[in-house]
């Protein structure tokens, strides 16, 4: 076999749960571990990155811990390096554009988390940027290759659903407050003026979701609360919680139909799964979570009768049959990162641009505007 090639990235935010847990261990550095990226022709490249951070002390921990040589807290010379090519962000989404930008400037291809920016102003001007630089760019959009999505839009290709009436979504979980029981999220995600909150989060989630998976968001309706008003932060220091810390949102697609997903940090789990999505057409139902995806077609489906005088008699969950994996899928964040090496390192197709992520910039920012002013709001086509 002949000698794998290498690509250089500079990894930055990488301390971090996400950045640490998705993008290093289990995407970055497993296809390290597995031999490489396979290219078309059949080569390989190993990624070699290079972990930049603030802190050295942590930095240089997590360099050792996971075997990676490089490591460095200044992200200039490692920008300057012209061996290292592609530049990633999972850090501060307020950073993230002049972070962006100045990769760009460098002369790298840029990946990164989501959103892209706190603005649509700033997320479409990047976008132009990355564009007119002529620099490969993309948008983490991770929740497309979990299995149980991945299911739900094999169904909607085959057509087994008929015509698509509606989309039901249910995301979330109870956030400890962080007094009597540690908050399992960071404590800036609940204060706005750090850049928190559940919708500039997750809409940006369900757009990528939506267009792809269901059909193009055309218009949204959203309320949004702040439930808990007090939060202890990771120091055990009582604080305000500024940012909404829930969602309710109703989007219209094209071909008419009504998607409606509740996003919430307060709320108690009672479904299969921490996110759910119901899809109902005419021909058959579909309800897929991370992994599993069940179906119920039409043939299938019960013909309950509705009397609240009696028990109910029926288990509507007998009637949903399992949607076989029928392939092997990996880790969402490991597939999406292999299909972004292979579009820089050998132009292999990439639908998930910096344009892209100014989609899901634009929806959060109406979804504020509706919940504001209590009204529905349009998406335009974005000039990018």
């Amino acid at each position: 076999m002949a000698e794998a090639g290498r690509i250089g990235i500079i990894m930055h935010g990488v301390t971090g749960r996400m950045g640490m847990n998705q993008h290093l261990i289990r995407s970055v550095l497993a296809i390290r571990d597995q031999g490489g990226v396979v290219l078309s022709d059949g080569s390989r490249v190993v990624p070699d990155p290079i972990l930049v951070g603030r802190n050295a002390d942590k930095i240089e921990r997590l360099a050792k811990r996971f075997s990676v040589a490089r490591w460095t807290t200044d992200l200039d010379a490692a920008l300057a390096n012209p061996d290292d090519i592609l530049f990633f962000d999972a850090a501060s989404t307020q950073l993230r554009p002049a972070l962006l930008k100045k990769a760009i400037d460098a002369g790298k291809h840029v990946y990164s988390e989501k959103p892209v920016s706190e603005g649509l102003d700033a997320a479409v001007d990047i976008a132009r940027h990355a564009k007119k630089a002529g620099v490969k760019n993309g948008i983490v959009h991770d929740k497309l290759d979990l299995p149980g999505l991945v299911k739900l839009k094999r169904l909607r290709d085959s057509g087994f659903f008929g015509k698509i009436l509606s989309v039901k979504g249910e995301f979330g979980y109870w956030v400890f407050e962080g007094d009597w029981m540690p908050a399992q999220r960071p404590s800036w995600n609940y204060r706005v003026e750090d850049g928190g909150g559940i919708v500039s989060d997750m809409l940006c989630h369900w757009r990528y979701v939506l267009d792809n998976v269901i059909a193009p968001v055309k218009s949204v309706s959203c309320t949004t609360a702040t439930h808990i008003p007090e939060r202890w932060d990771e120091n055990g220091k009582k604080y305000k919680a500024t940012a909404d810390d829930a969602a309710y949102a109703t989007f219209m697609l094209e071909g008419d139909i009504v998607a409606h997903i509740n996003s919430s940090w307060c709320t108690r789990v009672r479904r299969d799964d921490l996110v759910t999505f119901q899809v109902d057409g005419t021909h058959g139902s579909a309800v897929a979570g991370l992994h599993k995806c069940y179906s119920q077609h039409r043939v299938n489906t019960p013909k309950p009768v509705w009397n609240p005088d009696e028990p109910q008699k029926l288990d509507f969950f007998e009637d949903w049959e399992e949607v076989p994996d029928n392939a092997v899928l990996d880790n969402g964040f490991k597939v999406q990162w292999e299909q972004f090496l292979r579009h820089v390192l050998e132009d292999a197709p990439w639908h998930y641009s910096l344009a892209e992520g100014a989609k899901g910039v634009q929806l959060a920012e109406a979804g504020y505007q509706s919940a504001k002013e209590r009204r529905w709001i349009d998406l335009p086509d974005l000039d990018i």
